[in-house]
């Protein structure tokens, strides 16, 4: 079980039945966070934030005092943060971008490109020539590098080191580093190299795989202003209190960027950054019991919070009791002590926790979801029975 922060509590007992579900998001907490992670990297390390993540213009905006920029993956993402945070960077990520994409990019003034391809690329190039001829573009390639057991030891979800739609082979980005420095593409200015292996990643595993795209970029023997060495920071959803390493983090990159002094090192949470500030709160609607197991039906479900069906776990909770009863018959209630957490849909996949343990929860009872503020509204499906969408709260500290 994991506990709301005061302000997520109290609004979520203010809210009548019928603003169930809804998103709490306590901006304050995130901005104690995101000083935090600030705080432990040291100077020459910038922090972007992977909007995808939480792309909430709240969110992006409580942020913009901690981060150096933020990383977009699409057309949509870059107009949606131009227009949310405008005049801040913008590195511009992600396989598959269209030329309409790059050309949008372009002309809004994107500070980086992370290519993912030589056909991206020459497709770059061309468009920065008719469209952006007075100024050079800055590019980073995207490496798939190998690694010794062929993906990051630890990584819940894998971006390289084995065959992915995702960034260059080794081979393939020098040669992209080449035409990069040989004239062959003048428009295009090469700023560093940019690499993301894997998510779900510990401290140590994290500086393992920094340290390797360090090492392969610097291999290359051109000069180098800056190596991104992605994000995928751990958010242990079976531990919800744990915290990804910060502090030993930082002491290691500062190890790495003292060891290559004149290069900057760049690197993206998402997660890691916002997903502890968001809850899904919602409204227990039955209590019922299904050979011999015990369900409590709740409002909304997985079209408004996919991430347990995604990545198959259970997303941490905490029951918040209730009085009010409007009904004369009795309220139904856990005769258990553990009771499983489904949604409305009409699919047995919609469980969002199993085997919660909450005695006596009873319908009318609030739940509330934690480790929500981050790939969870965004992912889901939200038009599967047309049911209702969530409100969406973003509490401010010392606001009513």
């Amino acid at each position: 079980m994991t506990d709301p922060t005061a302000a997520v509590r109290d609004r979520a007992l203010s809210l009548a039945s019928c603003e169930l579900p809804a998103y709490l998001y306590d901006l304050g907490a995130l901005r104690a966070h995101a000083a935090a992670v600030r705080g432990a990297l040291p100077g020459r390390v910038e922090l972007y934030y992977a909007a995808k993540a939480n792309p909430e213009p709240e969110i992006l905006a409580a942020l913009g005092p901690y981060v150096d920029g933020y990383e977009v993956s699409s057309g949509g993402e870059l107009a949606h943060v131009a227009s949310a945070v405008p005049g801040r960077p913008l590195a511009f990520g992600g396989p598959g971008k269209t030329p309409d994409e790059l050309a949008a990019a372009l002309t809004q003034g994107v500070e980086r490109f992370h290519v993912e391809s030589g056909h991206e690329l020459r497709v770059l190039a061309e468009l920065a020539r008719r469209l952006v001829p007075w100024r050079r573009v800055g590019v980073l390639p995207r490496v798939n590098l190998p690694t010794a057991d062929g993906a990051p030891a630890g990584g819940s979800l894998t971006m390289g080191g084995r065959p992915t739609p995702f960034g260059m082979d080794p081979a393939e980005a020098r040669e992209a580093v080449t035409a990069l420095t040989d004239g062959t593409h003048p428009q295009l200015e090469l700023r560093g190299i940019h690499a993301h292996l894997a998510s779900g990643l510990e401290a140590t595993d994290q500086l393992a795989v920094a340290g390797s795209i360090v090492s392969w970029a610097m291999g290359l023997g051109v000069p180098l202003a800056e190596v991104n060495v992605g994000g995928g920071m751990a958010v242990d959803y079976a531990a919800a209190e744990r915290r990804f390493d910060w502090a030993a983090y930082g002491r290691g990159l500062a190890r790495l960027a003292a060891a290559h002094p004149g290069l900057t090192l760049r690197t993206e949470p998402g997660r890691a950054l916002s997903a502890y500030c968001g809850w899904y709160v919602t409204e227990v609607l039955d209590v019922k019991r299904s050979h011999g197991e015990e369900f409590a039906v709740v409002r909304g479900g997985t079209h408004h919070l996919r991430t347990p069906a995604t990545k198959g776990h259970d997303q941490p909770c905490s029951v918040l009791r209730t009085d009010a009863w409007p009904h004369p018959w009795p309220r139904p209630a856990a005769r258990s002590g553990r009771v499983t957490l489904a949604g409305q849909l009409c699919t047995p996949k919609d469980v969002l926790a199993r085997s919660v343990p909450a005695p006596g929860l009873r319908a009318g009872d609030r739940v509330a979801f934690s480790l929500a503020g981050a790939y969870a509204w965004n992912i889901s499906h939200h038009d599967f029975l047309m049911h209702p969408r969530p409100g969406f709260h973003f509490l401010e500290p010392g606001a009513g």
